[in-house]
């Protein structure tokens, strides 16, 4: 379905607003998996609620990748998306996850924090910053 709006901006968040009759048309409840195209710049997400409003979140990572600032007018393309989620999982972690016994609670985790865990483990710059990112990590899921 594609529509035309204009990027929210609520401080330093900024998100895309979804109108209820295109939620309802896509079919998948209020938080579903969606494949986003905001001028010409595709990425997954899910729809979120924030103020009573349904919203895409458009992070600045994405803003500077797109040049799409909160107020600019764009226009959407969005779909359902009912793949499955995967992460890559980087060979170090998923060695200490396992080592750890922590592999299973890193499968029960979001997507999204999955996804998290991976890139906080991925920026790291130095390999004693990754390995002390894994190993809290591995004991963050251990409890």
């Amino acid at each position: 379905m594609r529509y035309e709006t204009t990027m929210s901006q609520m401080g330093n968040n900024t998100g895309i607003e979804v109108p209820l009759e295109i939620l309802e048309q896509l079919g998948g409840g209020k938080r579903p998996a969606v494949k986003v195209v905001v001028n010409g710049f595709a990425y997954d997400s899910t729809v979120g609620v924030m103020g009573g409003r349904y919203l895409v979140p458009f992070s600045s990572d994405k803003r500077a990748a797109s040049g799409i600032q909160g107020g600019d007018a764009i226009t959407v393309d969005i779909e359902l998306d009912t793949a499955p989620r995967t992460t890559v999982v980087p060979d170090d972690l998923a060695a200490a996850l396992a080592a750890g016994g922590a592999t299973s609670a890193f499968d029960k985790l979001a997507p999204s924090a999955r996804k998290a865990h991976v890139t906080n483990v991925e920026g790291a710059k130095t390999d004693e910053t990754r390995a002390r990112r894994v190993a809290s990590i591995v004991d963050k899921l251990r409890g």
